[in-house]
């Protein structure tokens, strides 16, 4: 998802001098040939979260179109005061792009684990949360977010993720993806989990089970339809995400599903509320936090097992508004 990013900024800053970014001293294997093709249009801010977000915003309110990159948690959480009062409070029009969401940074520890960041970002008012699910998605947010004059922010990954989708998709902010059909449950899936996701439904396929995959591309504004339709149409929903169990896509989901009077199979595939004691390869931790394959096969072995059972009532959910 890195290099399609880049790639992306790279073509389109070509053809538009108002496309800036701005790196806090990092990526210099990444974002050379931006810097050197583009020097007006490039500022290294150095390790200064803050200032470089603050330099953003004002960027952004005299005419700029401005990315800001760094790892993980460092353009979001160490910055979290510039992004609330500089950039969302004026609606500047800034992207904040963080490569590494989740455990992609594992072996540098839980300083470089960006396990809060949807629910943080998601919560402040104005921003747009953006989570693609491979390097297709990763380019069409690209390019559809330069068009975009809001805040918003940008989670990637950075550990080689596979082209999930052959060519160009249908893709718009707040609409989800249905990446495959199913009709005995739904895996709703954020940023990089969506590879395990259509992993796991493969796997259940040839057990007799058919799992319908959703890429949730956009956390927020999420695709509220799509949520309440998986609903009617399964009975069995799973949000599944590189992130807390607090806050993050499983809440949002789960907001929805109440207000409409939901009566299905609800569960939330995420990390445990905790900081990880461990460092180690991405696939490791993410063993470890239940987000592997086997893990999630299990969980959805067990909501439809629930579901079958009849220990709940059938799914049965009103009309959204």
């Amino acid at each position: 998802m890195r290099t399609s990013f880049i790639k992306t900024l790279y073509e389109i800053a070509a053809h538009n001098p108002r496309v800036t970014l701005i790196v806090g001293d990092l990526g210099f294997g990444v974002v050379t040939e931006f810097a050197e093709r583009y020097p007006n249009q490039f500022i290294n801010a150095g390790v200064s979260e803050q200032n470089m977000t603050g330099l953003a915003a004002g960027m952004a309110m005299a005419g700029r179109i401005v990315f800001t990159y760094s790892i993980a948690n460092f353009p979001t959480l160490r910055c979290l005061e510039q992004i609330r009062n500089d950039v969302c409070y004026h609606a500047a029009n800034v992207k904040i792009v963080a490569v590494g969401g989740g455990y992609a940074y594992g072996s540098l520890g839980m300083t470089h684990h960006a396990t809060e960041d949807l629910a943080i970002l998601r919560s402040l008012p104005g921003m747009k949360v953006v989570a693609p699910g491979d390097p297709v998605e990763t380019r069409l947010a690209v390019q559809t977010l330069v068009q975009d004059p809001s805040p918003c922010y940008l989670r990637l990954g950075r550990a080689g993720e596979a082209a999930i989708h052959a060519g160009d998709i249908d893709f718009a902010i707040g609409r989800a993806i249905t990446v495959l059909e199913g009709t005995d449950a739904t895996l709703i899936s954020t940023g990089g989990m969506l590879e395990n996701c259509l992993k796991v439904a493969r796997r259940l396929k040839a057990e007799g089970l058919q799992v319908q995959v959703i890429s949730m591309h956009t956390v927020k504004p999420l695709d509220e339809r799509a949520v309440v339709q998986a609903g009617l149409k399964t009975g069995v929903v799973l949000t599944v995400e590189e992130h807390s169990e607090v806050g993050g896509l499983g809440s949002a989901v789960a907001e929805v599903l109440l207000q409409v009077g939901y009566q299905g199979v609800f569960r939330k595939v995420a990390l445990p509320d905790r900081f990880s004691a461990v460092a180690g390869d991405f696939e490791y931790l993410r063993a470890l936090g239940g987000l592997d394959v086997e893990s999630i096969t299990n969980v959805v072995r067990k909501a439809v097992g629930t579901a079958d059972a009849g220990l709940v009532h059938t799914a049965r959910v009103g009309a959204i508004g």
